[in-house]
């Protein structure tokens, strides 16, 4: 009995140090997730059983005012989308014009919380999306609040969740109010983030709210990491003490977003928006090329204004109407004359002489 002890120790001694030294049991402890999980909704199902039934059973005054309740929080928030949907219009239409490649909406998914690590000096947890459904390493995952964690360990369905209150977890952040960049350290303590290395002149005080800067590549930027609770100065030292709550609710939170942000590389990014770039100047080149010949048709118009003129009436009519009193026997051109110019010639010949007067009515007569 003592020496099966031993071999037994002595293995899962062995085992210890391989799965930690080296990565040969992954793929069994990936298998082994599979039979786990069926572990974890056995022993989930009494808590959901209990959910359903308080659900069914509960009282219709407490179902009417969270009914009206609700329907308040909805008109709310209704009313801040409408404003929030204004304000991503314009962020889009200025990151186009800054050519930014950094994305406005990211895609999410809800997963939820499933287990949570026994060891009391780690903050891991673990949620019902895997591999399979397609998360990957270092991925954020938030809830309602703000920002919880990163995945740090995938399994076919499942995955491992490291927090941010795990004393091996930091986060890049800024000041919401004046953009003060810094790193948010885990303390262990699941309701308290520390911020490092902050000078003791900086402007940071008392409720500021952190937010994720985006500079690690890692979490996107703009979500709500924590608020400070405490600043402390001494003069002795170079740095401030800067303890900080965490908005999301971490030991409350059961159903989580995984948020898919933009996983290419640097490099990437900046080759794909040179070529975005070059195409918007082939773009622009080709629709600046039309406009050329546009000052063609403005041209053409003016001859055409100024050939009718008044040039030409002004001066043909004084020469026709001089000549013709003075052949009074030719009734047949002065009688066409009148017809093609029947303003002018009609007011001229009284004013000349009166002898083409009764030419006029003859030829007329005739």
């Amino acid at each position: 009995m003592g020496v099966r002890l031993l071999v037994l120790a002595v293995l899962s001694v062995a085992l210890m140090v391989v799965d930690a030294r080296f990565t040969l049991l992954k793929p069994v402890r990936s298998q082994m997730s599979l039979v786990l999980m069926e572990s974890y909704w056995i022993t989930d199902l009494p808590q959901r059983l209990w959910q359903g039934v308080a659900s069914q059973f509960g009282s219709r005054t407490e179902l009417v005012a969270e009914n009206e309740k609700l329907k308040t929080e909805n008109l709310l928030l209704q009313g801040r989308m409408q404003k929030l949907a204004a304000l991503t219009e314009q962020n889009v239409r200025l990151r186009e014009l800054l050519n930014s490649s950094a994305l406005v909406n990211e895609k999410v998914e809800v997963a939820e919380l499933i287990g949570m690590d026994p060891n009391p000096f780690t903050h891991r947890i673990i949620i019902n999306k895997g591999e399979r459904d397609g998360v990957v390493l270092g991925q954020p995952v938030l809830d309602a609040r703000g920002l919880m964690g990163q995945v740090v360990e995938l399994m076919p369905y499942t995955s491992r969740v490291l927090l941010l209150t795990d004393t091996t977890h930091s986060i890049p952040v800024q000041v919401n109010r004046n953009g003060l960049r810094a790193i948010a350290s885990g303390t262990g303590n699941p309701e308290r983030l520390e911020l490092r290395h902050v000078a003791d002149t900086a402007d940071i005080k008392e409720g500021d709210l952190l937010v994720s800067s985006g500079l690690g590549q890692r979490f996107p930027a703009g979500y709500p990491v924590a608020t400070v609770k405490e600043v402390i100065h001494d003069s002795g030292q170079p740095f401030a003490i800067v303890r900080a709550v965490p908005t999301a609710a971490l030991n409350r939170s059961r159903y989580l977003l995984l948020v898919f942000s933009d996983n290419r590389t640097p490099e990437e990014r900046a080759n794909d928006a040179a070529v975005a770039q070059e195409a918007q100047d082939r773009q622009g080149g080709d629709s600046a090329t039309p406009p050329a010949p546009a000052p063609v048709p403005a041209t053409v118009p003016k001859p055409q204004v100024t050939t009718p003129a008044a040039t030409t009436p002004a001066t043909t009519p004084p020469a026709a109407p001089a000549a013709t009193p003075a052949k009074p026997t030719a009734h047949q051109p002065v009688a066409r004359q009148p017809a093609s110019q029947p303003a002018k010639p009609a007011a001229k010949p009284p004013a000349s002489t009166p002898a083409a007067t009764p030419a006029t009515r003859g030829a007329r007569e005739e």
